[in-house]
């Protein structure tokens, strides 16, 4: 996990996003992490590698692919299918292991009741989190949050870089506690041990 102190407002270019401006006006205060693992380039797909050489995306897309469809998402994934899924309001959504497994996540796609694909680009893929992508799809919410995925190569050292980075934060109204994000710190510790088991589950799914 990258120390707090290396992934702050001040310094971590997505909270001056217009994303994260528009879904926290109010500037409330954040529960923020970030993980980051690196891969020898030999170690990735080759079509991988040769794509994001050209500016093409599919390394992210693998990555998120990895991360959606792995074994790291299964149970949430299954409790909120139990919960959301339907033949009518969420069934364009993303769903199964094989769509997850498929998808290369363009600006709009919806995954299982709980995400929304905001942006995408060559090398990382923003997500808004936090509630029903049904639910004020354009304005705030109280408990909000954007989940960046990113995909990187460096050429010249051999390695790919890869991070996910969450902000959470409550996007409408004042907290009570204007000093405090609106995770406790043991739920800001679990979620870090479970953003580690997504990055670990995707793997799989980008090496060779």
């Amino acid at each position: 996990m990258t120390p707090l102190n290396q992934f702050t407002p001040t310094t971590e270019p997505l909270f001056q996003s217009s994303w994260y401006k528009k879904y926290n006006p109010l500037q409330n205060p954040t529960t923020h992490d970030e993980c980051v693992r690196r891969l020898p380039l030999f170690k990735i797909r080759p079509e991988l590698v040769e794509d994001a050489q050209k500016g093409g995306s599919k390394l992210v897309e693998a990555f998120s692919q990895g991360i959606w469809g792995g074994p790291g998402y299964t149970i949430q994934r299954l409790y909120l299918e139990r919960k959301y899924r339907n033949d009518t309001t969420t069934a364009h959504q993303l769903w199964t292991p094989q769509d997850l497994k498929t998808s290369t996540y363009e600006k709009g796609t919806e995954i299982t009741d709980h995400f929304v694909v905001l942006d995408k680009s060559p090398t990382s893929i923003l997500i808004r989190c936090g509630d029903s992508p049904l639910h004020n799809p354009d304005t705030n919410r109280p408990s909000d949050g954007l989940f960046e995925i990113s995909a990187t190569t460096d050429l010249d050292k051999g390695f790919a870089e890869f991070r996910l980075k969450s902000i959470f934060y409550q996007g409408e109204g004042d907290p009570q506690d204007k000093t405090k994000g609106p995770m406790s710190p043991t739920m800001a510790t679990m979620h870090q041990i479970y953003t580690k088991l997504w990055m670990e589950s995707a793997m799989s799914h980008v090496k060779q």
